[in-house]
């Protein structure tokens, strides 16, 4: 039931994501978690900024709520659901620089000045590394 991993910082997509809040897939039938996986792909191997970063999908995050979801997280750092993107570039983007910030970071947590445009207004929830809370 679970595999195992690289063990560094990740952003995880829900491959089973609807597409949107109204559509479930695009005309070929892909969901909009997988073609936002396909993205951050795309992204990640056209800049080296974004090589130290996995990108790992999984089915169903359990944010049916909301669409195109992604996890981010790292060990020993606070972890992040983010979603509503287009499965996009840009939104894939927005995630990796955020990332890049994210793997940087003691904590796992970015300045807000440090935030790119377009993941402000995408996070959905956060969560301590095994044996912290956050103060």
């Amino acid at each position: 039931m679970l595999r195992r991993v690289d063990d560094r910082p990740a952003i995880v997509a829900c491959s089973t994501c609807r597409l949107s809040e109204n559509a479930r897939e695009d005309g070929r039938g892909q969901r909009g978690g997988a073609l936002l996986a396909q993205a951050l792909r795309a992204v990640q191997a056209s800049d080296e900024r974004y090589a130290g970063i996995a990108i790992q999908d999984m089915p169903c995050l359990f944010a049916c709520g909301d669409f195109c979801t992604v996890h981010l997280r790292a060990p020993g750092k606070i972890s992040y659901v983010l979603g509503r993107f287009a499965p996009d570039e840009e939104a894939a983007r927005a995630i990796l620089d955020y990332a890049a910030h994210y793997a940087a970071s003691e904590f796992g947590q970015v300045r807000f000045a440090d935030w790119p445009e377009g993941v402000k207004g995408h996070f959905i929830t956060r969560s301590p590394p095994e044996g912290f809370v956050s103060e």
